[in-house]
């Protein structure tokens, strides 16, 4: 799994240099709130590590693809009209305008690393209210 992260932030990171991030040494500072550290972004894409302790509401990118790649924990998620369980080791792909959500299922957090395209700065982020 560490080979392919790897190999996952040297891909979207081509244009600056290799590096080597472990994922297993970062902690929330806030452990009762969602906690995002960005990894990388140049004018292509943007990489996060995501650290989800109760749940992902239901939302929608008009213009972004993401990548979803879970570390650890378990979710139930919600992707377009599909409830799917995800555990680590699962890479899930969410085109645009896919509605998603995740519930945590685990005791541990879900940590994830989320790799979005193009350049993410956070607004494209539509919740959906029920």
């Amino acid at each position: 799994m560490r080979k392919f992260v790897l190999l996952l932030l040297i891909m979207i990171g081509a244009n600056c240099s290799a590096q080597q991030i472990s994922t297993d040494t970062i902690k929330s500072p806030t452990p009762d709130k969602n906690y995002v550290r960005t990894l990388h972004h140049d004018s292509l894409s943007s990489s996060f590590l995501i650290i989800i302790p109760k749940e992902v509401k239901a939302h929608y990118h008009a213009n972004h693809t993401e990548q979803v790649v879970v570390l650890s924990g378990t979710a139930d998620m919600m992707l377009g009209d599909q409830n799917l369980h995800i555990k680590a080791g699962d890479v899930i792909i969410i085109p645009k305008g896919t509605k998603h959500s995740a519930l945590v299922t685990s005791t541990d957090p879900l940590k994830i690393i989320s790799v979005q395209a193009p350049y993410f700065d956070g607004t494209d982020r539509i919740l959906i209210e029920k």
